[in-house]
C-alpha cells in the first residue's frame, strides 16, 4: 500500500510502498479516507519531538471506513464509518484505570510510536475506533480527533466555567475549536491573539475578539479590554517563550494559564507579580482522553461545534504536497487545517478546497 513516512528527522517525508498491516483478533483494519496534518507532525519531522522507531508513517488525525475486523471484534462491522482515538493504551495499568491513559507506560501514539494515517490503511484496536455519524464529513471527523479533542481537554484542565473570560494564543485548528467550545460552555468573551491577517479577520466572524499581536502588546490590549482585570483563563497553542509568558501575564486574580503546544522553548515568569500575588496557576495539558470523544461527536452531530469547510484545505497522499503543507505550518499559513485525502472513492465534502498545485496554500476566507 502507499504511505508517506518519516525516515530521518530534519529531512522531508518520503513516499513508500509498505505492506498492509496484519491484524490481531481485537483489531480493526481501517481504509483511511482523511488524515489531518497537525503541527505536531512538523515537530516530528524537524526532530523537535524525538521519534526512536524510524521509519514511521506519520498522521494521527484519522477517519475512514472499516475494511475488516478481528475475530474477537463484535461491535464494529465492515463498512462502518469511524474516526480513531490516536492513543493506543494498555487499558489496565493504574493510569488507564484512573482515566489518564495519556500517561500509560505502554501507550503508543499512532503516527509517532506506531504507523499512522498518511497511508491507505491503518490498524488499531477496536476500542480506538468511534463510529462517525453519516452527517459528519470524513474531513471533519479527522480534525476532531486532535484539534477539537485537545482543545476540549485544555478547557477542562483549566477548569473553564460558564461566565468566565478566555484568551487564546494562536488561531489554528486548536484555537478555532477552543473558541467554539468556550462559547458552547457559556464564555462571557473570548479573545484570540494572532499575527496572521487572514486569521485575525476570521476571528470576529466566529464570535471572538481579535487581538492583533503585531499592532501592540497583546497583554496590554487584553488588560485594556478588561478594565485592567485580565482574563480568567488563557490557553497557549503556540509554544513560544513569548506567548507562554503572555498567557500568564494576562491572567486575572485566580486565573489559570494552560500550556498546550509542543515546545522546546523555556518559560520564565516572576513568581510574585504573575503568580503569587494573584494566586494564579500554570497548568500543563497533555493530549486528550478517549472518554471525551463522544461529547465532541455529539456536539458536531447537533451542529453546535462546526468546522466550516472553507477553513480546510485538502492535499493528496503525496510526499511533495504533504511536505509543502508542513513547511507552511512552520511559517504563516492562512489555512486553519490541512487534511490529506487518501481515498477519492468517497467524494470530497462540499466546500473543501483541494490543492491546486503542490505547495500552494489557499486563503481559507476565499
Amino acid at each position: 500500500m502507499r504511505a508517506v513516512r518519516l525516515v530521518r528527522p530534519g529531512q522531508a517525508l518520503e513516499a513508500a510502498d509498505v505492506p498492509v498491516p496484519q491484524m490481531d483478533a481485537t483489531d480493526v483494519l481501517v481504509r483511511v479516507i482523511a488524515c489531518g496534518i497537525c503541527h505536531s507532525d512538523a515537530h516530528y519531522r524537524a526532530g523537535t519531538s524525538k521519534i526512536d522507531n524510524l521509519p514511521v508513517t506519520l498522521g494521527h488525525e484519522v477517519a475512514g471506513v472499516v475494511e475488516s475486523v478481528g475475530d474477537d471484534v463484535t461491535d464494529l462491522v465492515r463498512g462502518a464509518r469511524v474516526c480513531l482515538h490516536y492513543l493506543v493504551s494498555c487499558g489496565s495499568c493504574d493510569f488507564c484505570s484512573r482515566g489518564q491513559e495519556q500517561f500509560c507506560r505502554r501507550g503508543q501514539m499512532i503516527g509517532k510510536h506506531r504507523d499512522g494515517g498518511y497511508a491507505e490503511f491503518i490498524k488499531v484496536p477496536a476500542r480506538n475506533a468511534f463510529v462517525l455519524p453519516d452527517k459528519i464529513s470524513f474531513e471533519t471527523g479527522a480534525v476532531m480527533m486532535c484539534s477539537s479533542a485537545t482543545a476540549l481537554h485544555a478547557l477542562r484542565k483549566a477548569r473553564f466555567q460558564s461566565g468566565e473570560s478566555l484568551a487564546l494564543f494562536g488561531f489554528g485548528g486548536l484555537g478555532f475549536s477552543a473558541l467554539q467550545l468556550a462559547q458552547i460552555f457559556g464564555a462571557r468573551v473570548v479573545y484570540a491573539v494572532e499575527i496572521n491577517r487572514a486569521k485575525l479577520a476570521a476571528i470576529s466572524t466566529f464570535g471572538g475578539v481579535a487581538i492583533d499581536a503585531t499592532s501592540a502588546d497583546p497583554v496590554a490590549q487584553i488588560k485594556e479590554a478588561t478594565d485592567g482585570a485580565g482574563v480568567n483563563v488563557a490557553i497557549d497553542f503556540v509554544g513560544s517563550t513569548r506567548t507562554m509568558q503572555q498567557a500568564v501575564q494576562c491572567l486575572s486574580v485566580s486565573g489559570r494559564a494552560a500550556l498546550v503546544a509542543l515546545s522546546d522553548e523555556t518559560l520564565s515568569v516572576p513568581p510574585y507579580p504573575d503568580l503569587i500575588n494573584k494566586e494564579a496557576e500554570i497548568i500543563g495539558v497533555s493530549d486528550h482522553l478517549a472518554s471525551e470523544l463522544p461529547l465532541l461527536i455529539q456536539l458536531v452531530r447537533e451542529g453546535k461545534l462546526q468546522f466550516p469547510l472553507r477553513a480546510l484545505r485538502v492535499v493528496d497522499l503525496d510526499a511533495e504536497q504533504i511536505n509543502a503543507a508542513l513547511d507552511a505550518l512552520e511559517t504563516l499559513t492562512d489555512v486553519i487545517r490541512t487534511v490529506v485525502r487518501i481515498s477519492r472513492d468517497e467524494p470530497l465534502a462540499h466546500g473543501v478546497a483541494s490543492a491546486q498545485q503542490p505547495g500552494k496554500i489557499d486563503n481559507f476566507n476565499a
